[in-house]
């Protein structure tokens, strides 16, 4: 388009539309000013939940990782301070995978390491740990039943862990009550 057509059409308009910053506005009718509010309203309701249901999801998604390495680094744990680490002395509670109680593995230290896993974020009091020596070996040092039986962590032996953690939502409207997530790792028992 030329230059002289392009002016003919910019005059042709009614005065209104060719001052100032109004050039390209529309005059606006009475029913639609309150419209963009509410639409506002609506979108802002849907990005909302939305933000909030992904941090929600994130903290979920922390916890139930904790409580997955949790389990596995307490049954690490309870594998390595086995029946006879004190006959060499290595559960003095400062060498590698010996850190935390002192002694071999009983299910109290088991849970007190546990909850001093607990990173910022992760409420210590509402994390349990249940450590059991179920008999799967078919060693008689394991088996209580037999006459040769020395301990239920004695070397050999299995150990398995069980960490809980009960999950509170922040924001309500996603869930009301706690969910607990459950993690169960097995190992055996070699020190």
């Amino acid at each position: 388009m030329n230059q002289r057509k392009r002016w003919a059409t910019v005059l042709s308009l009614p005065s209104r539309f060719r001052s100032g910053r109004r050039a390209m506005a529309l005059p606006r009718n009475g029913p639609e000013r309150g419209a963009t509010l509410v639409e506002f309203a609506f979108i802002a309701l849907m990005f909302l939940t939305m933000l909030f249901g992904i941090i929600e999801f994130s903290r979920a998604l922390y916890a139930y990782h904790f409580v997955d390495n949790a389990a596995k680094t307490a049954t690490r744990w309870a594998a390595v301070n086995g029946y006879s680490c004190d006959d060499d002395g290595t559960c003095n509670g400062t060498d590698g995978m010996n850190d935390g109680p002192v002694g071999p593995s009983n299910a109290t230290l088991v849970q007190d390491y546990v909850r001093g896993l607990a990173p910022m974020g992760i409420n210590p009091s509402e994390v349990t740990a249940v450590a059991t020596w179920p008999v799967e070996s078919t060693d008689p040092n394991c088996d209580s039943t037999s006459p040769s039986y020395i301990a239920a962590n004695y070397p050999g032996c299995t150990v398995e862990v069980t960490v809980s953690y009960k999950f509170h939502f922040l924001f309500p409207f996603i869930h009301t009550g706690p969910i607990t997530m459950s993690s169960s790792s097995e190992m055996i028992i070699t020190h």
